[in-house]
């Protein structure tokens, strides 16, 4: 779950307000700074984390805990930035397997909402 938008580092881009299918994050007041607005709509996606220019961001791995630890150790811990640095997030078309992933990337939320008409469908089917 989204746990941390490190506003030192934080360029104000709002990449995260884009890609987030789930729409965690709010502008800030007179378009600053993005906010967490919805943490518990946070599917641990990463898609926020991996579009961060500015390794702003960490998503905790458990997707029921939206801790983080203290900032001296999280900037210490090489976490931020990680999942990008690991699969050659920033080099597209050389991503190996995330590649397709960052392409879905805006259909995730079209996802979200087919997924849910069809358990619907199987809920009144029942």
């Amino acid at each position: 779950m989204i746990a941390a938008l490190l506003a030192e580092r934080c360029t104000g881009c709002h990449a995260c307000v884009e890609q987030c299918p789930t729409r965690v994050f709010e502008p800030g007041a007179d378009g600053g700074l993005p906010v967490i607005a919805a943490p518990d709509a946070c599917q641990t996606c990463y898609l926020c984390e991996l579009a961060c220019p500015a390794d702003a961001l960490w998503v905790n791995p458990d997707a029921q805990d939206a801790s983080a630890p203290p900032l001296a150790d999280l900037l210490a811990s090489g976490q931020l930035g990680r999942v990008k640095r690991d699969h050659g997030w920033n080099a597209p078309l050389d991503a190996g397997q995330l590649d397709a992933y960052r392409l879905l990337g805006p259909l995730l939320g079209e996802g979200v909402e087919i997924a849910d008409r069809h358990y619907q469908h199987l809920i009144a089917a029942r």
